[in-house]
C-alpha cells in the first residue's frame, strides 16, 4: 500500500504531467507517464538503497548497494559487470552497466544520437561508526536518511529514467555505459589504479551526465572546482626568545610560516573561484606531525624561538591555469624568508576541474530545451564556486560535461541528511527527457 507521502506525490506528479503533455511528443508523454505510474517503486529503491550502510570503507555495504542496483539496471535491460579493486587500495570497486548498443558500437556497428556516459557512485560520508540514520519519511514532501540526497537520490533518478525509456522500448539503439564508483566520497589511492578504468571507459563516450545533487529545478552545473593540497614545511634558528627578531637569532619557524599564510590570503583571496584552507598549523619548540593520519604534537615554551612549524591546506580552482598561476605566486611567497628561516612548500594534485566549455553549453541548451517543455522555464548554468570536486572532472577533459542531473535536498554530508520528495518526480523526468533526446 502507498504511504500517504507517496500517494501525494504520485498525485502531484500526474497534475504537472497533464500540464505539459501538449508540447511533448507522444513518446515522452509516454515517459512521462510510466514515472508518474513507478513512482512508487523508485521511492522502495531508494528506501532499500538508503538502509545498506555504504560507507566509502565499509566495502561490504558498498557492493550490496552495488548488487541492489545492479538488479536494477538489468531491470532496463542494462547488462552490468563489477570492477574489483586490488587490495592495495582498499576499495570496495565499482558497478558498471551498459546498453547492448554500447558494445555494438564499440564494434563500429552504428546507433543513434550521441554514446551517453552517466555517473553516480556507491559509497556515502557516513561509516559504519557513525550513528544510524534510517529512511524516514519527516512529511508529505521530504524525507532523511544517510545519502538519501548524496547519492542514492541521484542513482535513483539515473536507473528509473533508464527504466523508463526501456519500458518504451527507447533505449534499443542508444550506447549509453552507467559507471557507479564505489569510493567518490574518499578515492583510493594510486588515483591511477582507482580511476584508471572509470576514465578508459569515458573515453568511449560523447558526454558525460552526472547525477550528483541538483541546485534546483532550472540549474546544472557546467563547471566544478577542482581540488589539489600543500604542505608548508619551515625550518628556522632556534635559541632564547629573548633574541627573537635580531639578525642572530631570527624570527623563527612560527612567525616566517604566519607571514606565508597570511601573504597567501592578501594576495590570492580576492580571485573569483579560487580557495585555498590550512587545515592543520603546528609549530612549537618540539613538534612531530604524522601527515598519513594528518595529526600531530607539539611542546611550545614561551622562551624557545620554535624552530619547526608544517601547515597543511587544500587549494580548489575552476581552470588548470588558475591552478597553475596560483601555485607561482603561493611560491614566490614562500621563497621570500624572514631572517634565519628557511620554508619550502609541497603541492599535490587531488581532483581535477571541469572547466566551463562552448560544449558544456550547447548540452544544457538540451536540457533547457527539456525544462522548457515540461513548463518550468529555461534551464541556467549554476555557480561553480557553490560545488566542490567530483568524479566528472576526472574525465572532463576528454568530452562534454553535465553534473546536478540528480535529486535535490539539504544537509548533504551531514546527519540529517534530506531529500525532496515532491521535486523528485520531475527530476527524474527530466534525466528521463534529456537521455532521450542526447540518443535521438
Amino acid at each position: 500500500m502507498l504511504s500517504h507521502a507517496q500517494k501525494n506525490s504520485k498525485q502531484s506528479s500526474k497534475k504537472e504531467t497533464e500540464k505539459i503533455v501538449s508540447t511533448l511528443t507522444t513518446e515522452e508523454q509516454n515517459l512521462l507517464s510510466y514515472i508518474d505510474a513507478n513512482l512508487p517503486r523508485a521511492i522502495e529503491m531508494l528506501k532499500e538503497s538508503v538502509n545498506i550502510n555504504s560507507g566509502t570503507l565499509n566495502k561490504e555495504g558498498v557492493k550490496k548497494v552495488g548488487a541492489l542496483f545492479a538488479k536494477e539496471f538489468e531491470a532496463a535491460g542494462l547488462q552490468t559487470h563489477w570492477v574489483s579493486m586490488p587490495d592495495s587500495i582498499k576499495r570496495a570497486g565499482h558497478l558498471v552497466a551498459m546498453t547492448p548498443m554500447t558494445k555494438n558500437v564499440q564494434d563500429n556497428k552504428k546507433q543513434k544520437g550521441k554514446k551517453l556516459f552517466l555517473i553516480g557512485h556507491l559509497d556515502t560520508v557516513f561509516e559504519p561508526d557513525m550513528p544510524e540514520n534510517p529512511f524516514t519519511l519527516l512529511n508529505d514532501s521530504t524525507a532523511t536518511g544517510q545519502g538519501a540526497n548524496d547519492m542514492k537520490g541521484g542513482d535513483v533518478v539515473m536507473i528509473m529514467a533508464l527504466q523508463a525509456l526501456h519500458a518504451q522500448g527507447l533505449l534499443k539503439d542508444a550506447a549509453i555505459t552507467a559507471y557507479l564508483t564505489g569510493d567518490e566520497e574518499q578515492a583510493g589511492y594510486p588515483r591511477e589504479v582507482s580511476r584508471g578504468d572509470f576514465i578508459a571507459t569515458a573515453k568511449q563516450s560523447d558526454i558525460a551526465l552526472a547525477f550528483e545533487g541538483a541546485n534546483g529545478l532550472n540549474s546544472v552545473a557546467t563547471a566544478r572546482r577542482g581540488a589539489s593540497g600543500w604542505q608548508l614545511n619551515v625550518t628556522a634558528k632556534t635559541g632564547h626568545s629573548s633574541g627573537v627578531f635580531t639578525n642572530g637569532a631570527g624570527y623563527g619557524a612560527i612567525y616566517e610560516a604566519a607571514r606565508i599564510v597570511n601573504a597567501f590570503r592578501e594576495k590570492l583571496s580576492t580571485e573569483k573561484y579560487l580557495t585555498f584552507n590550512p587545515g592543520v598549523f603546528i609549530g612549537g619548540s618540539d613538534m612531530q606531525y604524522e601527515e598519513a593520519k594528518a595529526t600531530g604534537t607539539a611542546i611550545g615554551k614561551t622562551n624557545i624561538i620554535s624552530p619547526r612549524a608544517v601547515v597543511t591546506g587544500d587549494l580548489r580552482f575552476l581552470t588548470e591555469q588558475q591552478k597553475i598561476d596560483a601555485r607561482k605566486t603561493m611560491q614566490s611567497i614562500v621563497d621570500q624568508n624572514l631572517t634565519g628561516t628557511k620554508a619550502t612548500i609541497h603541492f599535490v594534485d587531488g581532483i581535477p576541474s571541469m572547466a566551463p566549455t562552448a560544449g558544456n553549453e550547447k548540452v544544457m541548451e538540451v536540457i533547457s530545451g527539456v525544462t522548457t517543455s515540461m513548463g518550468m522555464g529555461a534551464t541556467i548554468a549554476g555557480d561553480p564556486g557553490s560545488r566542490g570536486a567530483g568524479d566528472i572532472s576526472y574525465v572532463a577533459q576528454y568530452m562534454d560535461c553535465i553534473d546536478g542531473l540528480g535529486a535535490s535536498g539539504r544537509g548533504a554530508h551531514a546527519p540529517g541528511e534530506t531529500i525532496n520528495l515532491k521535486e523528485f518526480p520531475f527530476l527524474i523526468k527530466r534525466a528521463a527527457l534529456t537521455i532521450y533526446r542526447l540518443t535521438r
